[in-house]
């Protein structure tokens, strides 16, 4: 009989559990410096009410506010992502491919924790 895993050991889980909460840390720390950077929050500047021409100036500060909000979103959906991960290790069904059904590479998982296609379902896309 052919010995292919099914699922990865609980140690093997365990591990993967550990790389992803330090990339979620690090996610969450990035996504609050992004909002920072669009947000006025508690700045009671007076930089907006000064009565000099800076037309230029505003459109360059909200392209670079629309960029920042852009790369919040993405780093949103990225620790969504990682945060389902989580629940496919609490599930033990973290790791397999959702369309080969097959186990994916512990070296793509390390570098990509929230994968849930294997290389070969990612080509076949």
């Amino acid at each position: 009989m052919d010995d292919v895993k099914v699922r990865y050991s609980d140690s093997d889980l365990q591990e993967f559990k550990e790389i992803i909460l330090k990339k979620i840390e690090r996610a969450e720390e990035d996504l609050r410096l992004l909002q920072a950077s669009y947000k006025n929050g508690s700045d009671n500047g007076t930089d907006d009410t000064s009565p000099t021409f800076k037309s230029f100036e505003e459109g360059s500060d909200t392209m670079a506010k629309e960029a920042n909000m852009q790369l919040a979103i993405r780093q949103e959906k990225f620790i969504r992502d990682l945060k389902n991960a989580l629940i496919r290790i609490e599930n033990k069904t973290y790791g397999v491919c959702r369309v080969t059904g097959k186990l994916i590479q512990k070296e793509r998982l390390k570098l990509v924790p929230h994968a849930t296609l294997s290389i070969e379902a990612k080509r076949k896309q």
